[in-house]
């Protein structure tokens, strides 16, 4: 995959679906992918095993995210680090929206 310096709004990026939860992919590199995670009050990102480390970078918005068998609040600027194999999963109190910072799988 050719590198390129990429310059992004995200501002411009979110939006939110009432039915349905919405993933972008932002930006793809040999080191690491970005998706947005834009979720409604309700939709859920139920824990299940990945078999790929991520961070999260909370955008906006605030929620629970789960890592193995802990659960953390989330608000804006608040990053949470999820290993490879971990159990991981989101469940939004509000509108949120989220960075997924992840190896490339």
């Amino acid at each position: 995959m050719k590198e390129r310096m990429e310059h992004i709004d995200l501002n411009d990026t979110i939006e939110y679906n009432s039915t349905m939860r919405i993933k972008k992919d932002i930006l793809a590199t040999n080191w690491f992918n970005v998706a947005l995670i834009c979720l409604e009050n309700g939709q859920e990102i139920p824990p299940h095993p990945e078999t790929y480390a991520v961070m999260f970078h909370i955008i906006e918005g605030e929620g629970t995210i789960t890592v193995g068998s802990k659960k953390y609040d989330v608000m804006p600027g608040h990053i949470i680090f999820v290993p490879k194999d971990s159990v991981r999963g989101i469940a939004p109190r509000t509108r949120m929206s989220l960075l997924g910072i992840q190896q490339p799988h």
